[in-house]
């Protein structure tokens, strides 16, 4: 390490980017390229933290390159109700790719507390990947099939006590049946308190609902999405996921340690590989967590593999530094 740009360059690797945009201007000097440098920074810190409300901030067009916005948008949480691009709402892979790709960086920079709850988030909005190919999209609110609401659905339907959905599943449900003509303010808070819900809620009609109705009447291959849903509910009740409440993220006070990551995670495979669309996690990979690029890409039904967008924004910061 022979300067104190040497050790920006060496924190921009490791994906610091906090770091790096906080001491640009000492090293650089208060100008234009320290700006930038921070910007850039801040665009791949918000990445890192998956902040996906502000993934598509409009003063990154000035700073970021077309390339790195671009991707970043596919994974971003619309708005408002007819903000577009759809970002997520059109496809959750980018966002499970970039998902990936945060849980290897944090393994790597060992904030296990961090990677625990990027797992988390991974199994909250699982059932809504697996819906995705019936769906033609990740679940938005304002593209919901008739078929939800048609004549012998429960689903929404506060009263029916037949219907296998928790009280906070069927509020949510019946939300997101009118949340699409609510102002922004009620959509946003919508996503932030219910959408989870949404999606769990979906997994339980297509692959744990013990009395059926007519709400999936829709769906053209119901066995399959039955076999990927009952895997994603799986994943979210695995000792991995369960980590996260003895971490401080959860409701506890302790950090996993590597090692206690890794033997939750085994005991994980173990439990998932009993389900037929879940074998592939068995694959060892060299992920971090092996396997868990494969159980995502068999409940997408389609590859998903880590995104290289941090690594891109990084290597775009060392080409600012240098």
């Amino acid at each position: 390490m022979h300067s104190a740009r040497d050790l920006l360059i060496a924190l921009a690797r490791r994906y610091s980017f906090g770091d790096v945009g906080a001491l640009a201007p000492a090293v650089l000097g208060e100008n234009e390229r320290a700006a930038r440098v921070a910007s850039v920074c801040e665009f791949g810190q918000r990445l890192l933290t998956l902040d996906a409300e502000d993934f598509a901030a409009e003063i990154d067009a000035q700073t970021v390159p077309a390339d790195l916005r671009r991707r970043a948008r596919a994974c971003h949480m619309p708005q408002t109700p007819r903000e577009q691009p759809r970002g997520a709402l059109d496809s959750l892979r980018p966002a499970y790719a970039l998902l990936l790709e945060v849980i290897e960086a944090r393994w790597r920079r060992r904030e296990l507390s961090s990677m625990i709850a990027a797992v988390h988030i991974c199994g909250e909005y699982l059932p809504l990947l697996a819906f995705e190919p019936a769906l033609g999209h990740a679940g938005d609110p304002a593209r919901w099939p008739e078929g939800l609401r048609a004549p012998g659905s429960r689903f929404g339907a506060m009263a029916d006590r037949e219907c296998d959905h928790t009280r906070a599943e069927r509020s949510a449900a019946e939300r997101t049946l009118r949340v699409a003509v609510e102002p922004p303010t009620g959509w946003r808070a919508y996503f932030d308190r219910q959408h989870s819900q949404v999606a769990g809620a979906l997994g339980t009609c297509a692959g744990r609902c013990r009395t059926p109705c007519r709400a999936l009447d829709w769906v053209p291959d119901p066995g399959d999405l039955a076999a990927r849903c009952r895997v994603a509910l799986a994943f979210a009740d695995t000792p991995l996921v369960r980590l996260r409440h003895a971490a401080p993220v959860g409701h506890g006070f302790g950090v996993p340690s590597p090692e206690e990551t890794l033997e939750a995670w085994d005991r994980s495979r173990a439990a998932l590989a009993k389900h037929d669309a879940a074998h592939a996690v068995t694959t060892d990979d060299g992920f971090p967590l092996p396997g868990l690029p494969a159980l995502i890409s068999a409940v997408a039904a389609a590859p998903v593999r880590p995104a290289t967008l941090l690594a891109d924004v990084s290597a775009h910061v060392v080409e600012l530094l240098r």
